[in-house]
């Protein structure tokens, strides 16, 4: 397949680009860091981006949505990257739809898809119990209790878990709490009596949360997909949500570069722009160069989800290991590159970095994803 946009991609692309650049520049996410918004993004300004049609973007039209697939979301995530917009893009759009379309009931997908892609409900994935990522990992509890379940246990990292309305929720059925095989996925609701959610705002100002069940009474329509079978689904949502991940943090790292780049020219030392110097040449030339094949990868590795590839995995680890290094590269030379004023608050550059940080951490760090590349491709 070529390895450009379409038309279609395009044109979504340039108005995602203008949408966000008026509507949600960095300032209007230093606003949110600053006011301390509880919420962690501009819930508005979800409303408008849900008018648009980006809420729907991967949801079949028999749901409501645009059924335009996930290169039609990677370019929406770029230019939300570009400027650090938080929005609930990953957390409800990818995860949460992912999991539903995946192994949702007819009934599930009914009640819920329309809703995510009217922007009317949000979702969560609560998957992660450590400060590592390892997603089969799983003590939390769900005990047979005559037609239904019992939850009990606890979970961390839950991006956007403090506004979601529905949570996705990994728990063990059977086996060790190391297993792959005994892990089942339910829907619960965040107001359901005994789930206590507790926000948290991570070092880039985005928001977690920890979530604790005590004896969640659960029916057993709440159940999603088969049970103890949980892994193969969980696997396939967070494939999507690292290829989403890093297509974002390839915005990001795109408009360091760019900024950056501006810098070393007009910036001027011994009578000549820094951008002159070779030493300065040599560090752009690789950041340039690493940005060029990790547009590559991502658009791949989206059209692999979008073709339904076996090798969805693969280019899953892949996309996020090496977005993953090139971020952490670009980020930190955004901030080198610009002296002084890099280090300080008052520049944009710090905020990249922070977000690099984080972001190359979340879904599993590149470390994580080279050594389950190497496994799947046989090594």
């Amino acid at each position: 397949m070529a390895m450009i946009l379409n038309e279609e991609q395009n044109l979504l692309r340039d108005s995602a680009r203008d949408f966000v650049s008026d509507k949600g520049p960095v300032s209007a996410f230093r606003k949110i860091r600053d006011e301390k918004n509880a919420d962690g993004f501009d819930k508005a300004l979800w409303t408008e981006m849900a008018e648009l049609g980006w809420a729907g973007v991967i949801i079949p039209e028999e749901f409501g949505g645009a059924d335009f697939g996930f290169q039609g979301l990677g370019v929406v995530l770029e230019e939300t990257g570009r400027t650090l917009l938080p929005s609930p893009l990953v957390s409800t759009i990818v995860l949460g739809s992912s999991a539903l379309m995946l192994a949702g009931s007819d009934e599930q997908k009914s009640a819920l898809l329309p809703a995510i892609a009217e922007g009317k409900c949000l979702m969560a994935l609560a998957a992660e119990e450590g400060a590592h990522h390892a997603p089969y990992a799983v003590e939390t509890a769900a005990t047979a209790d005559g037609d239904g379940w019992v939850l009990n246990g606890s979970k961390c990292q839950v991006l956007d878990g403090h506004v979601a309305n529905q949570l996705i929720v990994t728990a063990r059925t059977s086996g060790a709490s190391t297993d792959r095989n005994g892990i089942s996925l339910f829907v619960v609701a965040a107001d359901s009596d005994g789930v206590e959610i507790e926000a948290l705002s991570m070092v880039d100002n985005r928001n977690s949360a920890n979530v604790k069940f005590a004896n969640v009474r659960l029916d057993a329509s709440d159940a999603l997909g088969t049970q103890d079978k949980g892994a193969d689904v969980l696997d396939a949502i967070l494939d999507r949500g690292r290829i989403a991940l890093a297509a974002e943090m390839l915005g990001a790292a795109q408009q360091v570069f760019e900024f950056t780049l501006e810098y070393l020219k007009e910036r001027h030392q011994f009578g000549q722009p820094i951008g002159t110097f070779q030493a300065l040449q040599h560090r752009a030339v690789k950041m340039f160069g690493e940005l060029e094949i990790c547009k590559s990868v991502v658009m791949e590795a989206l059209t692999a989800i979008d073709e339904g590839r076996e090798d969805v995995p693969v280019m899953a680890s892949f996309a996020k290991a090496k977005v993953g290094d090139a971020m952490h590269l670009i980020s930190s030379e955004g901030v080198q590159m610009h002296g002084g004023i890099g280090m300080t608050d008052e520049h944009d550059s710090g905020l990249y970095l922070k977000r690099a940080r984080v972001a190359e951490h979340t879904f599993g760090s590149s470390a994580w994803h080279r050594d389950r590349f190497a496994t799947l491709s046989g090594y």
